[in-house]
């Protein structure tokens, strides 16, 4: 049974620990709302760069002229996986989710006889994949540094996977992610980037419009697809901002919740103890002046 000293060692100990997660919840919460913003202004630019891409795909069709990363290179023997994850930890099941959703998709695929290759955005992701699949990281960006994701930290996340796609290192491309619904909800989510998988264009009523390109159609997909690319994992990374902030602002408060509760049992049991030290010192006095 420890002693009294060691009960209120621990308490105190127990008390500064809430007061840390205590205040981790409210830097959470006040990011949270800044962080949910930029990820909700997000979605409508790049579902609409989806639409627009469908719009242009359907006007360029099977043409041999339309490019790679629209049609893909025909084969899908290797795939590149896209995994983005926070920098840090004290968030919950947020990054292990992640990591858990395509991990899943990479056994699905090695079942089936493809090749698989990782490239992490995020240190929590890169830790959690290298203990299975640690020969099969070929590229790991670090964001540990950058305060705020700006859309240059994504373009250079595409540059690269672009560049992996030219240099023929990769067939397909999917990219994984979180997707914040609320601040007890986000869900893990894969969205194939390469060959471009843009979104179906919404039913219109009467004759579908007609459209003209200047310069042709291929030639705004050149250059149109790559900076979707870029646009996606952007809105991927705001996304998984938004839902650390989420997650971590959950995870410390009921961190805090249960060092309250720890803090009473301790507290409970220190009293218990003192008032039986107490008593055992009480009867020791009585005890030796009755002997007297």
């Amino acid at each position: 049974m420890p002693s009294l000293k060691d009960l209120k060692n621990r308490i105190a100990s127990v008390k500064a620990t809430q007061k840390i997660t205590k205040a981790m919840k409210m830097v959470a919460a006040a990011k949270l709302r800044r962080a949910q913003e930029a990820a909700e202004a997000a979605r409508p630019y790049s579902q609409r760069m989806g639409i627009v891409l469908a719009n242009i795909a359907q006007a360029v069709g099977s043409d041999d002229s339309a490019p790679r990363l629209m049609t893909g290179n025909g084969k899908d023997d290797v795939h590149l996986l896209v995994v983005c994850t926070a920098e840090r930890g004290l968030c919950g099941g947020f990054n292990s989710s992640i990591a858990r959703f395509a991990r899943d998709h990479a056994r699905k695929l090695l079942a089936q006889g493809k090749t698989v290759k990782f490239f992490c955005v995020g240190k929590k992701g890169y830790d959690s994949l290298r203990r299975e699949f640690a020969d099969m990281i070929v590229e790991r960006t670090d964001l540990r540094e950058v305060k705020r994701i700006g859309f240059a930290d994504a373009d250079a996340i595409s540059r690269k996977v672009i560049g992996m796609f030219d240099r023929g290192e990769f067939d397909v491309c999917t990219l994984f992610y979180s997707e914040f619904k609320s601040v007890i909800s986000q869900i893990p989510t894969a969205q194939q980037i390469i060959p471009a998988a843009p979104a179906e264009t919404p039913a219109q009523d009467g004759a579908a419009a007609l459209y003209e390109y200047e310069p042709d159609a291929a030639g705004i997909l050149t250059d149109l697809i790559p900076r979707n690319i870029s646009v996606q994992i952007f809105r991927a990374l705001l996304e998984n901002v938004a839902g650390e902030m989420g997650a971590k602002m959950s995870a410390m408060d009921n961190a805090t919740r249960n060092a309250g509760e720890m803090i009473n049992k301790l507290t409970l049991s220190y009293n218990r103890q003192r008032q039986a030290q107490i008593t055992k010192e009480l009867i020791e006095i009585i005890s030796g002046a009755e002997a007297l």
